[in-house]
């Protein structure tokens, strides 16, 4: 049975490379957007809101990437695309280390 999933991908980055990594993202989104099955796919960042002991950051050398899908199978297909191994190669000098949550709905 196939079952929407969201994905929050934590990218961290080395020192004043976040505004070069979040152009070359943003050239990644359309061609992502068209990809069967993605619903949403986008970069955050983190944004201070003065809630206290309860918020992480701000972090200022990281990018979110929050997305949704329609399967874990369209995930799978999304990350072997040729533009994402263009994109992977593209920022490979800018990314110190990710992390990638699976989420299904509850």
């Amino acid at each position: 049975m196939r079952t929407m999933i969201h994905v929050i991908a934590t990218i961290n980055l080395k020192p004043d490379t976040r505004d070069a990594f979040l152009a070359a993202f943003h050239e990644l989104v359309p061609k992502v957007l068209e990809e069967d099955g993605c619903i949403t796919y986008g970069p955050t960042i983190d944004v201070d809101a003065n809630l206290g002991d309860v918020q992480e950051g701000p972090r200022d050398n990281t990018v979110t990437v929050v997305e949704s899908w329609e399967s874990v199978e369209h995930l799978q297909a999304h990350l072997v695309a040729p533009h994402m191994n263009d994109y992977r190669e593209q920022v490979k000098d800018m990314v110190t280390d990710m992390k990638v949550q699976v989420l299904a709905p509850a």
